[in-house]
């Protein structure tokens, strides 16, 4: 019979628990991929704040930053419209899919190294 979902759950974290108490080390968590702070632009730094951030509260932040100055395209919702900040992020592009936009943050974007 296979486990639940909270079951899995729950022997997660018991496992994890025990392993805290074995080694006397705190539990880490993740802090790889999406989650490992990155080091904005100074273009890109304008829209986000110059502090070290998750690459997942960078996207966030710029959606925030779109969503406020209404720069979705209006008959294209997937299309962003750069105003002179996100101008500078995109290149030479006034406008870019969604999807597009990751690449374009990753170009603004320095993993820590360490």
């Amino acid at each position: 019979m296979a486990r639940t979902a909270e079951k899995r759950g729950k022997d997660e974290t018991r496992a994890a628990e025990k392993k805290v108490k074995a080694t006397g080390k705190p539990a880490g968590g993740a802090r790889g991929g999406i989650t490992a702070p990155v080091t904005p632009s100074p273009e890109l730094a304008e829209i986000v704040g110059k502090a070290d951030l998750p690459r997942s509260e960078v996207v966030k932040k710029v959606w925030d930053y779109i969503k406020k100055n209404d720069l979705q395209d209006a008959k294209d919702r997937r299309q962003i419209n750069a105003d002179e900040k996100l101008g500078k992020v995109f290149g030479k592009k006034k406008s870019v899919s969604m999807f597009e936009m990751n690449k374009h943050l990753s170009a603004h974007l320095t993993a820590k190294k360490g």
